[in-house]
């Protein structure tokens, strides 16, 4: 297996209950009125850091629908799915759309830290500009 590059979010976003890897922005959220086996779910127009299994035909409450399950890129874990196709007319707006388990991700706050003057530390130009660190608070 190669390297693992993970995108990393700013702002509030969801992120993996387990492994903590970004997921979505708060922002991407279509809707919040989805089930799943485990309970809510949410529905978002994008998601990162994910893995698409095999496309399948299954029986929503909405109707027949093509989905493909996602994986967490960090840990694993199922995370929800993605809707392919909509076989339904009314449904097609789910397309290219995914839906991640409520109780597979937490809301976080991902914020740009500055560390550093910003300014030259010496001659030849290293330690110019400034260092950035990414820290991760959850939300309760």
């Amino acid at each position: 297996m190669g390297r693992l590059f993970v995108v990393t979010l700013e702002g509030k976003i969801y992120s993996c209950k387990h492994c903590r890897t970004h997921l979505a922005l708060c922002e991407d959220i279509v809707s919040k009125h989805f089930h799943c086996r485990h309970g809510k779910a949410y529905l978002f127009n994008k998601v990162v850091n994910v893995t698409v299994g095999e496309g399948e035909e299954r029986m929503m409450m909405t109707g027949l629908h093509t989905v493909a399950d996602i994986f967490c890129v960090g840990c694993g874990s199922i995370l929800g799915w993605k809707y392919e196709t909509a076989h339904e007319k009314s449904q097609k707006y789910k397309e290219g759309k995914s839906v991640l388990e409520r109780p597979k991700f937490k809301k976080t706050m991902a914020a740009k830290v500055e560390l550093g003057s910003g300014g030259r530390d010496n001659d030849d130009g290293i330690g110019d500009g400034y260092l950035y660190a990414i820290g991760v608070y959850i939300w309760l």
